[in-house]
């Protein structure tokens, strides 16, 4: 797998101007017709014809506003001559197409996507996320509401308990809430080679990633005393 090759696909990101959080590491995939998402709960039985296969952007945060953990997606699909041919990406469990008409969001194999503030989402157009009912809410009231979140292959998830998701509650009410600007500004994710590894290398680093900041947040709340306030 040539990773270099790979992340020059990546889609610029626009991050909303107080964004707390931004993506700590990329896992990326090739899929060919008839393969399946490792990550995500999808398959791609029918790609169309002249498509020769799709790169698939695993984007992972330490953080969602709202929980420790977070997976995001982009679907970049390759023609035979080595251009975009169309792109989907992520939106709270689903996926939306990322490329608008005609291609005005794309320049080169580049496409320029937004990031919903504090819950990464993505849209190509920024006006969608204004439209969702809790998109402040879900950044200040609700900050840590979910505590840890955990995909089913998560092997360590029984070891998780109301505490921990007290604790990561805490933590982002603390120290991450926000109110979104709408503002957006640009990240260039495929300059960031350091973050893009093999997917397979991806998930074997997220339990640890898991640990280290849960370690960040027991070290940080411990000086304070229950529920957390100072």
């Amino acid at each position: 797998m040539d990773m270099k090759l790979l992340a020059a696909y990546a889609p610029r990101l626009y991050f909303d101007k107080k964004e707390p959080f931004y993506p700590a590491r990329v896992g990326v995939s090739v899929i060919r017709q008839d393969g399946h998402s490792p990550s995500f709960r999808r398959s791609f039985e029918h790609l169309e014809a002249g498509i020769d296969y799709v790169i698939e952007f695993a984007i992972y945060w330490d953080y969602d506003i709202q929980h420790l953990y977070e997976l995001e997606h982009v679907w970049i699909y390759v023609d035979k001559a080595g251009e975009v041919a169309d792109a989907e990406a992520s939106f709270h469990g689903k996926y939306l197409k990322a490329l608008l008409p005609y291609g005005s969001n794309l320049a080169g194999k580049t496409v320029n996507l937004y990031s919903q503030p504090g819950k990464h989402a993505f849209s190509p157009v920024p006006i969608l996320f204004e439209l969702l009912p809790n998109a402040r809410i879900v950044t200040d009231q609700e900050a840590g509401r979910d505590g840890l979140t955990l995909p089913e292959w998560y092997r360590a998830k029984a070891t998780y308990d109301d505490q921990t998701n007290e604790l990561v509650r805490a933590y982002q009410q603390r120290y991450h809430r926000f109110t979104p600007a709408f503002e957006f500004v640009p990240y260039e994710l495929a300059k960031q080679e350091s973050l893009f590894v093999p997917w397979e290398v991806l998930y074997e680093e997220i339990p640890k990633r898991i640990e280290a900041e849960l370690a960040i947040i027991r070290h940080t709340l411990a000086g304070l005393k229950e529920p957390w306030e100072g």
